[in-house]
């Protein structure tokens, strides 16, 4: 029997109802608008194409949102100021600034000068600790995401045995460390399988939940999957393009052979992918809540 399919698209879309809702009443009973600012250095067609996405789905709930858009060639400490200007602004609540940026730029410099109370990524290394101990922080969105689609499909995470197959420090090591904790979608026992990993199998054989963020085509196959897994594909990966120049997108599972052994599993595309930007936009309301205190 086929897999239940976890459909990113339609959880993505019951949150932002959701959202829009809460957004609404802020502004009917608070006066609170959230502010987001997306920052685009360069014309990156993929980056464009992100913050694009982004910017509408900030309208379409009712954010103050602005789009500022900087030559490739503007100087690392223009950037920074830059982002100070947004750090002092009382209007925006979000700051986002669109990785990858041109190589005379310093990107770890830049992320950590966004202020942490508005540094809705959740990358800032003060957000990083928080998450890692457990206390109220701002949560990287795709690991978020993660969690959002397991506890709204039902997937019971308690006492589960997780393998997460990647460890980068957008995916891997936050959703292990989030699995990880006592609270709604934790209380795992979690794994991480990783480049090194010698028999990468025999812990993916294990798993209840299998989180793979490989960023390599269909590297985890039917014979690596428990009977009954829920499985949480995360890599998008272009393996082709139709005749009429569409990318043709592949995760980093084998999703026809996979779906017919796991209990539940996400499709590439519309799985993980939809989750990412409306948990920027969880964020973002969230941080309007902390600056108004509400």
């Amino acid at each position: 029997m086929s897999a239940k399919i976890i459909s990113g698209v339609e959880i993505a879309k019951q949150i932002r109802e959701e959202l829009k809702a809460e957004v609404a009443e802020m502004k009917e009973k608070h006066g609170v608008t959230p502010g987001l600012v997306t920052i685009l250095v360069g014309e990156n067609p993929a980056s464009v194409s992100y913050v694009t996405a982004k910017q509408k789905t900030a309208h379409e709930l009712g954010f103050y949102s602005v789009q500022d858009n900087q030559p490739a060639d503007i100087s690392e400490d223009a950037l920074l100021s830059l982002i100070k200007k947004y750090n002092d602004d009382s209007a925006i609540h979000g700051i986002l600034v669109q990785l990858p940026l041109p190589k005379h730029i310093n990107e770890t410099k830049v992320l950590y000068a966004i202020h942490p109370d508005k540094d809705v990524d959740g990358f800032h290394p003060v957000n990083v600790g928080k998450m890692v101990i457990g206390e109220q922080c701002f949560l990287p969105c795709t690991p978020h995401g993660i969690l959002e689609m397991l506890m709204r499909s039902g997937a019971q995470t308690k006492g589960a045995e997780v393998v997460v197959v990647g460890r980068s420090n957008i995916v891997g090591k936050p959703i292990a460390n989030l699995m990880l904790q006592k609270r709604d979608g934790g209380d795992a026992t979690v794994t991480i399988c990783h480049t090194r990993t010698r028999d990468m199998a025999f812990h993916t054989r294990r798993a209840d939940i299998l989180i793979v963020a490989a960023g390599r085509p269909k590297v985890i196959t039917a014979d690596m999957v428990k009977e009954g897994a829920v499985v949480i594909d995360v890599g998008v990966n272009r393996i082709g393009q139709t005749p009429e120049g569409k990318a043709i997108l592949c995760g980093d599972v084998d999703f026809e052979a996979i779906k017919e052994k796991a209990s539940m599993i996400t499709p590439v595309p519309g799985g993980v992918g939809p989750m990412t930007i409306t948990m920027l936009m969880k964020n973002t309301v969230q941080a309007a809540r902390q600056a108004a205190g509400l």
